[in-house]
């Protein structure tokens, strides 16, 4: 008789152990299966497409990746590698130069040696942010003519304002900010020397044509303008 009770508590053990574990059992797979429900049902948190560098200290743009563009400004430090520029709104562009980088003073062929501290420098080139891998530098002579009236309409960036949202001369109707394809080469070059020309301050980082012909100058480093517009003839049109 003592054997069948002995028998009889460790079944009963037994299945409090197996009911025990079951419990535990559903609990775990339950807390799993909402886990993974959770999971499921939340978006993984994604950054926005972006083509340049986030708005910030660089003040810049989003943009697809290093395209043809440029800036111009003044050589604030010289280094081996480069040199670095800074606009007139005060935003800093890093140039890197390399052994296909040509030179220009003005409009005659130049070295590298005319890059000196307070220079005006053009600078064109592949940008990666505010990062130009330079193709020509050409330094301005002195006194090369007062700026356009255009240029005070320019509005530096400033970090925590909000974007400026105006336009300037023709905007081409059927315009559609992401439309048109990215250009380099000469129609590049003609189309960002134009634009920074017309509103000094920014960086071009890329360049792109529309259906019509004309050009979409992408500008970055300041709160306006965003894209200024550059007919075939490389005469800017308007900006936005």
């Amino acid at each position: 008789m003592l054997s069948r009770k002995l028998a009889r508590s460790i079944a009963a053990g037994v299945a409090v152990i197996a009911i025990g574990g079951g419990t535990y059992g559903i609990i775990a797979a339950t807390s799993s299966s909402a886990s993974t429900s959770s999971s499921a049902s939340t978006p993984a948190s994604t950054s926005p497409a972006r083509s340049g560098p986030a708005s910030g200290g660089g003040g810049s743009n989003a943009r697809s990746g290093p395209a043809a563009g440029g800036t111009v400004g003044t050589v604030s430090s010289v280094s081996a590698s480069g040199f670095t520029v800074k606009t007139a709104t005060g935003q800093k562009a890093t140039i890197n130069q390399t052994s296909a980088t040509t030179y220009q003073q003005g409009t005659a062929p130049a070295s590298a040696s005319i890059v000196t501290t307070g220079e005006s420098v053009l600078v064109l080139g592949t940008t990666d942010s505010t990062t130009i891998t330079a193709t020509q530098v050409t330094v301005e002579p002195a006194g090369s003519g007062p700026a356009p009236s255009s240029a005070s309409a320019v509005v530096p960036f400033s970090r925590g304002a909000s974007s400026t949202s105006k336009q300037a001369g023709q905007i081409p109707a059927d315009y559609k900010q992401g439309s048109g394809t990215i250009v380099s080469g000469t129609a590049a070059d003609q189309a960002t020397e134009a634009a920074l020309a017309a509103y000094p301050g920014g960086i071009v980082d890329r360049v792109v044509q529309l259906s019509d012909g004309e050009y979409e100058v992408h500008y970055i480093g300041v709160n306006w303008p965003h894209h200024i517009f550059v007919n075939q003839d490389f005469a800017v049109a308007g900006a936005d």
